[in-house]
């Protein structure tokens, strides 16, 4: 099955769709003013974050789904199609049909209900267009937003599993949650 690389999920305000080419300087823009709120949790959104590293960013997404291997998604508003952030489906194990999901909304953004919105969105793609039955998300246990969005979206909590995170040159602890299709209209 080819999933199409202009897939678009519509909800309310929102628009999930594949990154774009033309989407690099507003990716450039959002992380940059996300930093104080992300870096503590996602290695590549720092200080010098530049416009490449979004290009290649996009260029590697794109690749992704033409691989269908990794399924990222920029959050936009559905009206102005301002960028507020990003969720994606990765990891793929296609025999035990599982992924790995992450997100993250841009800092004026947080605390909107914007994540697990999209992550539901997201969830929902995953087993209908891929047919996931099981959907981790992990996050250092300390990262109590992403901890609530995982929860939001229906996501089990299951174990602190040892070792499991690789931050900067230490391992981590992860906090995992998962996710299957029938907790999907749960949460």
């Amino acid at each position: 099955m080819t999933i199409p690389k202009d897939t678009e999920i519509v909800e309310g305000s929102l628009l999930l769709r594949p990154w774009r080419p033309d989407d690099a300087t507003a990716l450039h823009e959002a992380v940059v003013e996300s930093i104080d709120s992300l870096a503590r949790w996602l290695l590549w959104c720092r200080v010098g974050y530049d416009l490449a590293a979004a290009q290649d960013w996009v260029r590697r997404c794109a690749q992704g789904w033409t691989d269908e291997e990794h399924f990222a998604f920029g959050i936009f508003d559905r009206t102005s199609h301002r960028l507020l952030g990003s969720v994606g489906l990765n990891q793929r194990n296609r025999q035990h049909r599982s992924a790995a999901m992450g997100y993250w909304t841009r800092e004026t953004c947080q605390r909107q209900g914007i994540a697990p919105r999209a992550a539901r969105l997201a969830a929902a793609f995953g087993f209908g267009q891929l047919g996931l039955v099981r959907i981790e998300i992990v996050t250092h246990p300390d990262n109590r937003a992403s901890r609530r969005v995982a929860e939001q979206t229906g996501a089990r909590f299951e174990a602190i599993a040892r070792n499991r995170l690789w931050l900067g040159d230490t391992a981590s602890d992860g906090a995992v949650h998962a996710l299957t299709p029938d907790e999907l209209g749960g949460g």
